[in-house]
């Protein structure tokens, strides 16, 4: 009897206990509003100088202060940690702002990030420069990139485009006018073609001009079609589109050039030396390419193959380099991306400054997008499991990178929005012969048909 009436008071605490095991795993999100947060913020302030002076983050108190510690208490001097701020609670984690203390720099605090992260019992610690001498922690409960939840609030604009999820519960907002082009690599169920998606349909709202290389047959770029100012499916198809692009970046150069030649006192604030500089009545409208499958361009099977190869590469390393000032952006994408491609590979991908890199198939292509970033760069992305699709590494040639994820977007869904979107596209005539063809979309038992944006012949 005794024994049934202890297990019986043993049953609550244990199907609490599983109860609280099970929502950690299956619901982090419930599991740190209720229980994360009050312990890792309870671990903070009863740890919090202990802490600091394990992580070799506090330093000797000033003279007057040391005086007055003595005075007052007489007990012994102890090394100062550094000025914590208000903790405050966020859905995924918590943050708190520090006073640096004399001496210090955020460098000394980011490399103990990973002592705190254990101290705290959080998922991970980063580290954020505020001011000089003031340092933001921000501690993630747990996984964010298992279930993206994209942050209310994201700051968007012209020609930024909020695609996925950093691991630090910050958004990755894809901004062409900081950085112009970018070389995005993944294998087959990456989702690769998931970032291509958010990328196209948060352009389609915006008034920027659409433009598609998919050398794949158009399955990837075609179903949204409605959006594209251009659309080339084959390499031929390519090999014509490419020069157009070139004179019509030369054709904005021109422009900008007579913009330039200007009578003496002229407002400086309209000599210019990019679009941007332009006044809106005169400015061009941005056009963004799209090249999936890069590596379709670079193969050949004959001599001629071989010249019109030359040629492309030529056309879009020159679209790369000079592109920027006249508003032409590029997004290069692939399965995988090495010197063994052919001549200009390399030149082409020292152009492109960001970098995009999902699961890869082999190493080389790892290297090839990250391994002049940094070494630790090209080992996150060789370790992308194949179950956890749109997670990437991203990083850009200044040195910084990071984990993202991009949540989920059906093609229909991405489809839709170009549909709805289609008379936003920009009117660039020299890119109206390459126009793809918009079937008619079937009338819904409602009645109600979409119309079809009008196709040049």
């Amino acid at each position: 009897m005794t024994d049934l009436v202890t297990l019986a008071e043993l049953g609550g605490p244990l199907a609490v206990i599983g109860g609280a095991a099970y929502a950690r795993h299956a619901h982090p999100a419930a599991y740190w509003s209720t229980v994360g947060l009050p312990l890792s913020v309870a671990r903070l302030l009863a740890s919090y100088s202990s802490t600091m002076d394990a992580c070799g983050l506090t330093v000797e108190p000033s003279r007057w202060r040391a005086l007055a510690v003595r005075a007052t208490t007489r007990r012994e001097v102890r090394p100062v940690p550094p000025r914590r701020g208000m903790i405050r609670p966020t859905s995924t984690g918590l943050r708190v702002r520090l006073r640096l203390a004399p001496g210090q720099e955020p460098a000394d605090v980011a490399a103990s990030a990973e002592r705190l992260r254990h101290a705290w019992g959080v998922h991970a610690v980063y580290v954020r420069d505020v001011k000089p001498g003031v340092v933001e922690l921000r501690l993630v409960g747990y996984d964010v990139l298992r279930k993206v939840r994209m942050p209310r609030r994201v700051d968007s604009g012209l020609l930024r485009v909020p695609v996925a999820l950093r691991e630090d519960v910050t958004a990755f907002v894809r901004d062409y006018r900081a950085v112009p082009h970018e070389l995005v690599l993944g294998a087959t169920l990456s989702g690769k073609s998931m970032y291509l998606r958010h990328l196209i349909s948060g352009l389609a709202a915006q008034p920027v001009a659409l433009v598609g290389v998919d050398c794949k047959r158009g399955v990837e770029l075609a179903p949204f079609a409605s959006r594209l100012s251009a659309l080339a499916t084959e390499p031929d198809e390519a090999a014509e589109l490419l020069p157009v692009l070139v004179k019509e970046m030369e054709d904005r150069y021109d422009l900008i050039k007579a913009r330039q030649g200007i009578a003496p006192g002229t407002p400086d604030e309209e000599i210019t030396s990019d679009v941007w500089g332009l006044p809106e009545s005169e400015r061009p409208a941005p056009i963004v390419l799209f090249v999936d499958e890069v590596a379709e361009l670079f193969l050949v099977a004959t001599r001629k193959d071989e010249e019109r190869r030359d040629e492309m590469v030529t056309h879009l390393i020159r679209l790369a380099q000079l592109g920027r000032a006249a508003g032409i952006y590029l997004e290069v994408c692939g399965q995988r991306f090495g010197a063994e491609l052919g001549k200009g590979a390399t030149m082409l991908r020292a152009q492109l400054t960001g970098r995009v890199s999902h699961r890869v198939n082999d190493e080389a292509s790892a290297k090839m997008a990250l391994g002049d970033i940094a070494p630790e760069a090209v080992d996150a992305a060789c370790s992308i499991a194949p179950e956890l699709p749109g997670l990437a590494v991203v990083g850009d040639t200044s040195g910084g990178w990071s984990r993202i994820r991009t949540p989920y977007l059906s093609l229909a869904d991405a489809a839709a929005t170009c549909r709805e979107s289609a008379h936003l596209a920009p009117d660039v005539p020299a890119l109206a012969p390459f126009r793809p063809y918009v079937p008619p979309v079937p009338v819904e038992a409602s009645g109600t048909a979409t119309v079809p944006r009008p196709v040049t012949e």
